[in-house]
C-alpha cells in the first residue's frame, strides 16, 4: 500500500490502531468507521494523483464543426474558465472547421490519441465519428460533445442544454407572437446530421402542433450555418412557399434570412433564433430578431473540463453529473 497506517488514520480521523484492525481483518470493526476508513483511503489517493499532475501541461483538443460566430463564443467560454481548475495546466488546442468531411473529422479524431488527455467535440452524429470516440476511449482519451450529441457513441458525457425542450420553448414564443391565421413557417437547420438541432426541431413541432396546428412547419436544411450557402435555400423556399412569414433558426446564418426576406420583399412577423453571439446581438438591437434563445456556455466549459479530469481520477467524481444547461429567452429589451 502506498499509504502508511498513520496517513490513513489522520485522514480517516481513527486511530492507528482501528485502521490496523480494518486493514488486516484482526478484530471487529463497526461498518460505519470501515467506511471512513475507506473513504480516508480514496481521499488519499485523489490527493496523491493531484499532486502527479499539478504542474504538467494536460493537452484536451477543441474539435468544433461550426460557424464562426458560434466557435468564437466557444473560444471565450472555454479559455474564461482555465484559471478555475489550477494547479492544472490545461492546455487547449483549438480545431475549428466551418466546413470539413464527415472522414475528416475521422482522420482529426484519431490524430488526437497521441498525447490527448481529452477532447470536446461538436459535430454531426456520424458512424464514422461514433467508432473514433470508441477508438479513443480505447486509448484513455475520453471525449465530451458539446450542444449537439452524438448519444451512442462512448462519449463520456454530453453538456449543453436540453435541446427538445429548447425547440418547445421557440415554438410557445412563435405561437404567442404569430397571428393564429393558416401560414408556414421556415425553420432553418445547418445541416440534418446535427443530433442537437434535430432535437430542437421535434421539440418545436410537437409543441407548434399542440399550441397552433394551424401553422405548417417548412424545413430548411444544408447550409452550415454559413450566410453564404444558406442565402440561396432562403430564397428558394420563399419561392416556393408563398405564406412563409415566420422564422425559428435553428441553425444559424440569421442575415442570410434577413436577406433573402428583403430581397423577396416580404415581410418577416416573427423571427426566433439560437446563441447570443455578436452577429445576433446587433440583430436584436436593431430589432430584426424577437428573440434568441441562449444558454451557459461557460457552465458547459466546467462542466466538460471536470469530466475529463474526473475521467482520469484528477477529480472526485460528482455525486449528481449530467445537469443540462440553463435555457435563457434574450429579447432586444434585456440584451
Amino acid at each position: 500500500m502506498k499509504f502508511s497506517i498513520k496517513q490513513i488514520a489522520a485522514q480517516s480521523g481513527v486511530s492507528k490502531a482501528t485502521v490496523d484492525r480494518a486493514l488486516h481483518q484482526r478484530g471487529s470493526v463497526h461498518p460505519q468507521t470501515e467506511r471512513r476508513i475507506a473513504q480516508g483511503i480514496r481521499d488519499l489517493e485523489l490527493q496523491h494523483r493531484v499532486s502527479l499532475a499539478s504542474g504538467r501541461t494536460l493537452p484536451i483538443d477543441i474539435v468544433l464543426h461550426t460557424p464562426e460566430r458560434f466557435s468564437q463564443l466557444v473560444t471565450e467560454a472555454l479559455l474564461s474558465q482555465i484559471s478555475s481548475f489550477a494547479p492544472f495546466r490545461l492546455a487547449l488546442r483549438f480545431h475549428i472547421f466551418e466546413q470539413i468531411s464527415v472522414s475528416g473529422l475521422q482522420r482529426l479524431l484519431l490524430r488526437c490519441s497521441a498525447d490527448s488527455y481529452g477532447v470536446l467535440l461538436k459535430a454531426s452524429d456520424e458512424v464514422p465519428l461514433n467508432q473514433a470516440v470508441a477508438e479513443l476511449l480505447k486509448l484513455r482519451v475520453p471525449v465530451v460533445t458539446l450542444v449537439t450529441d452524438l448519444p451512442h457513441s462512448m462519449r463520456i458525457r454530453y453538456v449543453g442544454m436540453e435541446n427538445h425542450n429548447a425547440g418547445r420553448t421557440a415554438a410557445y414564443l412563435l405561437a404567442r407572437w404569430l397571428e393564429p391565421a393558416p401560414q408556414s413557417v421556415a425553420v432553418v437547420l445547418s445541416s440534418d446530421g446535427f443530433r442537437g438541432e434535430e432535437q430542437r426541431v421535434d421539440g418545436f413541432c410537437e409543441a407548434l402542433q399542440q399550441l397552433a396546428p394551424q401553422l405548417r412547419v417548412r424545413r430548411v436544411s444544408g447550409g452550415y450555418g454559413v450566410n453564404q450557402l444558406t442565402l440561396p435555400q432562403i430564397e428558394q423556399a420563399l419561392v416556393q412557399h408563398q405564406d412563409i412569414h415566420a422564422v425559428y433558426s435553428v441553425g444559424g446564418a440569421n442575415t442570410a434570412i434577413i436577406d433573402a426576406f428583403n430581397q423577396a420583399q416580404r415581410r418577416l412577423k416573427v423571427f426566433i433564433a439560437h446563441d447570443l453571439d455578436a452577429e445576433n446581438r446587433q440583430l436584436l438591437r436593431q430589432g430584426k430578431l424577437d428573440a434568441v434563445i441562449d444558454h451557459d456556455l461557460r457552465q458547459d466549459a466546467r462542466s466538460a473540463f471536470q469530466a475529463i479530469l474526473q475521467f482520469h481520477g484528477f477529480l472526485a467524481p460528482e455525486e449528481e453529473p449530467g445537469h443540462f444547461s440553463r435555457v435563457n429567452v434574450v429579447t432586444p429589451y434585456n440584451v
